[in-house]
């Protein structure tokens, strides 16, 4: 509790000027020529607010950890080729679209074939179908995009498959995961942007 007796010159509706002394029992207003005094009922003064206290320093290490645990994309994979391309590794179930000037333009999680029917190599883009339909009629699939065949079926890039009733195979955030029977599935909007990129003749190359 506040004890010093502070006082202020306030100004009163009818322009007379007094001086405002309050300490921690009274409050007492004086006419600025000392002639009049007015003792209001007594009040406390507050003490002045405290000084906050210093913010602790950040922990880097604590900040690491947290950022660890954000997903990030892997890497281009090192020996995938030069120059305008799509690299799909396996590995990782990733694809990355690679412009003319071997800078990564969009990466992105896939899922490929649960079985190994797909050997590391380097393809060209070949045959490409808006609308297809799966080799056992299960289901079928948007922006088709074929850079070789398997035993005896095609094998590309396009979107989830979707049964009969329109159901999707599999949904968007288990990409990332082997899911298909030989091709390579993609979200929607990744499927068209790979069909705007990969023309007929685009390079595909395919790690382990």
């Amino acid at each position: 509790m506040g004890s010093t007796a502070t006082t202020w010159t306030v100004i009163t509706a009818v322009g007379a000027v007094l001086a405002l002394s309050a300490t921690s029992a009274t409050t007492t207003l004086v006419a600025a020529d000392d002639t009049a005094l007015v003792v209001t009922a007594p009040f406390e003064v507050p003490d002045a607010p405290a000084t906050p206290a210093a913010a602790e320093p950040i922990d880097e290490a604590d900040v690491a950890s947290v950022t660890s645990d954000i997903p990030h994309d892997p890497e281009l994979p090192a020996d995938s080729g030069e120059g305008r391309r799509v690299v799909f590794s396996q590995s990782a179930q990733h694809v990355w679209i690679v412009g003319d000037d071997g800078l990564v333009q969009h990466t992105y999680p896939v899922s490929g074939s649960i079985h190994d029917n797909l050997q590391p190599g380097t393809y060209e883009v070949g045959p490409r179908f808006r609308e297809a339909v799966a080799f056992d009629g299960s289901g079928t699939m948007e922006y088709f995009v074929q850079f070789t065949t398997g035993v005896s079926e095609p094998i590309g890039f396009h979107s989830i498959p979707r049964f009969p009733d329109g159901t999707p195979e599999q949904t968007e955030e288990q990409l990332g995961t082997p899911l298909s029977a030989g091709c390579v599935r993609q979200s929607d909007a990744d499927a068209v942007l790979m069909w705007d990129f990969a023309q007929t003749g685009t390079i595909v190359v395919v790690t382990a």
